[in-house]
């Protein structure tokens, strides 16, 4: 007892200086053996401010890494191609040459002249719709390139619940690369599949055989029980109930992250990812959050479960990583954000939420101006957002067309710009924090000549671009405003000190700063390095 009290005695007067905590862990000095890249597709900085307070699992082992809560995937053309385009390669839309999901291509050798960004469009017989799967689009290197460039052993692997988020993230050098197909765990042709894959595709395939009990509803989404009718259906009460063999209803559930992952997981193991003298890198793309938003928005019970499964998923990823002893960094973040569907919007003190009017759609205003100019054929061609003249047109009926689209679409009231490509190309590159850039800015930082339309239709905020919600589509994205851009960005690894910085940073950051945690030489990209340090010491050369 006189020794615990001469202890008080001697830390009551210890001076104030000598009392102060000791400096929070500095970041690992050494390379991580692995890293592991994961992409929640429409995981909005909004959606993890609403449940970071509930996670206990996966993203609460993430936050207590570096948290940078308003990441911007800070272009125009906020989808899901872009958006991926960005994350592992330092470089925005405008320099990936990843425009928008899909885009026009008036010499495409083929009827349909609609580009999905994911396809090789040269193939015989293909469509945007029914199409090969190619990377022969992304115009830039990514992080696994990168690594492979500078170590050939390292082994760079993709996998994702949709093509185009695996492509993206992979890039032109991966050792596998795989995706839900709608059907099954898919593959470029011709490439071998490795057992732990069939293992996998097997245990998938009767997963969906068989059919899905309603998932229990955790007693913190009970507020966000409640029907909501949009179009012809009723949402927002959803528990992921499915009948045997329903592979949509699959895919749109929390059990389509959760076979990713374990596939992932999988790959890992068999290919001793983390275990060789070469850093290895796998990319992880979860597609359910986006899919389950499109269906039932972003407030009801189903967006609730689905935080709260995926939240657990991640959680027993990184325990499966634990238990195999790996040195691995962990960096997650999203291809864009995304707001409810419009008419829970309405309910929930958001009167001016719409749908957009059916006349912005291309072909009443491509008539019109054709009738008012006295010219035949379609005039207009539209994908996304982007609008594109009629490239078989005289030049002077060319320049007509262009400026008479400008004038219509401007004067409409749910548009709020209408710019041409020579406006957006005009507008140098912005380098001041992403929030205060223009429209014009932000168009700028995904506009690619080869590949952008003649004119962007920029819709005001709170505009859907649903005309009509209908099954799996009530809520979208690709808007230009900051519900659609911000992200959060996370990182974490065993031993590195937390902290988070509010302020603005952009997915663009994302590859340089990895590459700094690899040693590798960071190249001039339009991204930065964050310091991954807590500390007076920096990761970033």
């Amino acid at each position: 007892m006189k020794a615990l009290a001469a202890a008080a005695v001697v830390f009551l007067a210890t001076p104030a200086a000598a009392q102060i905590a000791p400096p929070p862990p500095a970041a690992p000095r050494t390379p991580p053996k692995l890293v592991v890249a994961i992409s929640v597709d429409q995981f909005s900085a909004d959606l993890f401010a609403q449940y970071r307070g509930r996670f206990t699992g996966g993203f609460a082992r993430l936050l207590n890494g570096a948290v940078f809560p308003s990441g911007y995937q800070s272009h125009a053309a906020t989808e899901t191609c872009p958006g991926h385009s960005t994350i592992l390669s330092g470089y925005r839309p405008a320099r990936t040459g990843i425009v928008a999901n899909n885009w026009i291509d008036q010499r495409a050798p083929r009827a349909d002249k609609t580009v999905y960004c994911a396809e090789d469009e040269s193939v015989p017989g293909s469509t945007h719709e029914k199409y090969t799967v190619s990377d022969k689009h992304l115009k830039v290197p990514t992080l696994g390139e990168r690594m492979k460039a500078a170590n050939p052993a390292s082994r760079v692997v993709s996998i994702a619940g949709k093509d185009r988020a695996a492509v993206m993230m992979g890039g032109h050098r991966v050792d596998e690369l795989w995706w839900w197909d709608g059907k099954t765990f898919a593959t470029y042709a011709g490439r071998a599949e490795p057992a732990v894959v069939t293992r996998g595709k097997a245990a998938v395939a009767a997963l969906v055989a068989g059919a899905q009990a309603p998932l229990p509803l955790p007693g913190w989404c009970a507020a966000l029980d409640r029907p909501v009718t949009a179009g012809d259906q009723i949402v927002g009460q959803g528990r992921f109930a499915r009948t045997a063999g329903d592979a949509r209803g699959f895919r749109a559930s929390p059990a389509s992250d959760a076979a990713v992952l374990s596939i992932a997981a999988g790959l890992i193991q068999d290919m001793q990812l983390g275990k060789r003298a070469a850093p290895d890198l796998i990319a992880v793309g979860l597609s359910a959050t986006d899919y389950i938003g499109h269906a039932n928005g972003t407030q009801g019970t189903e967006m609730c479960i689905q935080m709260a499964q995926l939240d657990q998923a991640l959680g027993s990823f990184f325990d499966v990583l634990d238990s195999w002893g790996l040195d691995y960094q962990v960096m997650l973040t999203a291809d864009h954000g995304a707001h409810d569907m419009t008419e829970r919007q309405i309910e929930r003190a958001m009167p001016m939420e719409s749908h957009v009017a059916p006349e912005l759609q291309t072909r009443p205003i491509a008539a019109a101006i054709a009738k008012a100019l006295g010219v035949t054929g379609p005039v207009l061609l539209g994908a996304e957002s982007d609008i594109y003249v009629d490239r078989d047109l005289p030049p002077a009926t060319r320049t007509k067309v262009l400026a008479e689209a400008k004038r219509r679409y401007s004067a409409m009231p749910q548009v709020a710009a209408a710019l041409t490509r020579a406006e957006i190309a005009a507008t140098p590159m912005p380098t001041s924090p992403p929030e205060t850039w223009t429209l014009a800015e932000r168009a700028r930082a995904s506009f690619d000549p080869d590949r952008s339309g003649d004119l962007l239709v920029l819709l005001k905020p709170r505009v859907t671009q649903i005309e009509k919600p209908g099954p799996g589509y009530v809520e979208t994205h690709g808007s230009p405003w900051d519900y659609d851009r911000r992200v959060p960005i996370l990182f974490w690894r065993e031993g590195m000190g937390g902290f988070e910085q509010p302020l603005s940073v952009e997915t663009v950051d994302i590859m340089p700063t990895l590459a700094a945690t690899l040693g590798l030489p960071i190249p001039p990209v339009d991204g930065r390095c964050l310091d991954l340090d807590s500390g007076p010491a920096s990761i970033c050369p």
